[in-house]
């Protein structure tokens, strides 16, 4: 759960939401998803707790509708919000400061992970001439015999490598400009981009 919601805010949202008219948990869920601009999505293990002791405390009550649990706040749900105001309104600005936060820290994760596929890219492109170097010729090859039209080149492993390089590196690229991808599954991609760099440069040496 995002630092904002901290010391119980998160209730005190949730019945902001409710105030605005009944709802089911997944709307709840994605309330807060847009609320946050895509950047943070609560869990239902989050929302379904505090809805069932919101009620508890008589703040919300629900009815069952279409198989779901519709939420409904309660006369002493509106008198809390009333009583809070103040730390209501405040934790809106917290809100808005949080998304400009995570936003920028996504930015800058962003550009970490593109400028590491850059790097792979270019340092796997290096290690292609190298390879080609070592490769091992055996001395005085006695040419086959044709036998029939010659069949085109069989693929080596190097042109697969070249192949698989490419093609990793684009679909790498693309899956982060089409996506978004949360700052710990970028941190993941970027320790997966370091491990495999790191094991072809053993490989290589």
């Amino acid at each position: 759960m995002t630092a904002v919601f901290s010391h119980g805010r998160l209730r005190l949202y949730l019945l902001k939401l409710l105030d605005d008219g009944p709802k089911h948990g997944y709307e709840l869920i994605r309330l807060l998803e847009a609320r946050f601009q895509g950047l943070y999505a609560p869990s239902a293990g989050t929302i379904y707790p505090r809805l069932r002791r919101l009620e508890t405390e008589g703040l919300v009550t629900h009815t069952a509708v279409g198989g779901r649990k519709v939420y409904e706040i309660t006369e002493a749900g509106r008198a809390e919000l009333r009583q809070r105001s103040g730390e209501l309104n405040a934790l809106e600005s917290d809100i808005v400061a949080s998304v400009r936060e995570l936003s920028d820290r996504l930015g800058e994760i962003h550009h970490e992970v593109c400028g590491t596929v850059r790097d792979l890219e270019r340092e796997l492109r290096e290690a292609v001439p190298r390879t080609r170097r070592t490769r091992w010729s055996p001395p005085n090859p006695t040419p086959a015999p044709p036998a029939g039209p010659a069949p085109g080149p069989a693929p080596t492993p190097l042109d697969e490598f070249d192949q698989r390089l490419a093609a990793f590196a684009g679909e790498a690229g693309a899956l982060v400009r089409a996506r978004r991808p949360t700052d710990s599954q970028l941190r993941t991609a970027v320790r997966l981009l370091d491990g495999a760099l790191d094991g072809l440069r053993r490989l290589l040496r």
